[in-house]
């Protein structure tokens, strides 16, 4: 009877082998070319985007040292104060001051603007009296005292004639809206001369507002 040789290979065959194959049969399949973000850690899942944008305002946000953040005010303190500069010679409501907000103060502006007013003239007048009461002559001194107190009058009736005037219109433009104090904020603006008044004039002498 004759034996049919086996084959060597069949049976020193590695153990290790067979148990391995079923296990690399088993692993996943990865689609390398399926990008991964380069902020997600290797084996965890790619962070959502509205995520990963809130953790870097996160950090933008926060400042390292108190150094960083006086700085970080200095600097936004500074430009807030830069756009109120342009705003107060362009007239640009959204970064004016708050006392010049608002189209009640606008229309104060405008109204005081577009008239010549007595009392934009009390500072040169001031001057020149300052300048004459140093003249040591009686005559003089008389005529200072009658000029000072002829301008103060002046102004006075220049400053009933305006406010009663722009109450008048103000009630008329803006019956619902609050007006407090926008009438002592109008006198108080007609003082200065125009050209050196702020927010800059945006209406010209005559203009009706």
């Amino acid at each position: 009877m004759r034996v049919e040789p086996v084959p060597l290979g069949s049976v020193f065959r590695s153990r290790a082998k067979e148990e391995k194959a079923p296990t690399a049969d088993k692993a996943p399949v990865t689609d390398s070319k399926q990008p991964r973000d380069p902020q997600a850690p290797k084996g965890r899942p790619t962070p959502k985007r509205s995520e990963a944008q809130t953790r870097r305002r996160s950090v933008a946000n926060t400042p390292m040292t108190r150094k960083e953040a006086a700085k970080r005010q200095r600097d936004e303190r500074r430009a807030q104060m830069e756009r109120q500069r342009q705003a107060l010679a362009s007239g640009d409501e959204r970064y004016l001051p708050a006392r010049d907000k608002g189209p009640v103060r606008r229309f104060a502006r405008d109204f005081v603007d577009s008239r010549v007013n007595i009392s934009e003239f009390f500072l040169p007048l001031a001057v020149l009296i300052l300048v004459l009461s140093m003249v040591r002559k009686p005559e003089v001194q008389s005529l200072v005292m009658l000029v000072w107190l002829a301008v103060i009058v002046l102004i006075v009736l220049d400053w009933i004639v305006t406010g009663f005037r722009l109450k008048k219109r103000l009630n008329e433009r803006f019956p619902d809206q609050n007006k407090r104090g926008a009438i002592v904020y109008a006198l108080m603006r007609s003082l200065q001369m125009r050209r050196l008044r702020l927010p800059k004039p945006q209406v010209k002498r005559g203009e009706r507002p």
